[in-house]
């Protein structure tokens, strides 16, 4: 994987949109202020951007598959709205607790565990190693160092304060637009190596 590129990879909830409990409709999708300029300044830097989401409320019922896609369909539509877009969206379905038939249990794909991040290396020819996770839970910053990759926790969503898992983010940022500058002023520094 060290022949691929650098990424940021961002959580969704409370990264990009408003975390005020699940999200289980499109209606109750809103990203959050600057969110899609931030996006944005990542693709115009040539930067891959990849969402990865726990997603445990399909299995424990509280919104169906095509629910979350229509979710995702409405965050899409946002973000375009801002000049923005994703490279790829990675969603985990699994929850321990899960009481829909076939998703209730454990998965790597499930954060902190990296294997969303994994996934998406593989698919999208990323360096884990260069790249970058963003996210408002010690779940994410965790998932990230189990990837190998940097980390930046946002002062957004849960700013950390879930307590879920022990963790230490390389960088701590007020939101996801200073977590992108951030991540693209060590990015550049890194160029002359």
């Amino acid at each position: 994987m060290a022949s691929g590129k650098a990424a940021v990879f961002l959580d969704r909830d409370g990264v990009i949109n408003n975390h005020g409990g699940y999200i289980n409709s499109a209606e109750e999708f809103a990203l959050l202020p600057g969110a899609a300029a931030a996006v944005r300044r990542l693709n115009e830097a040539g930067v891959p951007v990849v969402l990865v989401t726990n997603q445990g409320g399909v299995a424990l019922g509280y919104l169906t598959k095509d629910e979350l896609e229509a979710i995702h369909g409405r965050m899409n539509a946002q973000l375009a709205e801002g000049g923005a877009k994703l490279d790829g969206v990675y969603a985990c379905l699994y929850h321990p607790k899960g009481t829909v038939p076939g998703l209730g249990r454990m998965s790597r794909c499930r954060k902190p565990q990296p294997g969303m991040l994994e996934a998406a290396a593989r698919d999208h020819d990323l360096d884990l190693s260069r790249s970058y996770m963003v996210g408002d839970m010690t779940t994410d910053i965790v998932a990230g160092k189990n990837a190998g990759c940097r980390t930046v926790l946002v002062q957004t969503g849960q700013a950390g304060g879930d307590g879920q898992v022990e963790a230490t983010p390389d960088f701590v940022a007020k939101d996801v637009g200073d977590a992108v500058e951030i991540i693209l002023t060590e990015m550049n520094g890194n160029k002359s190596e």
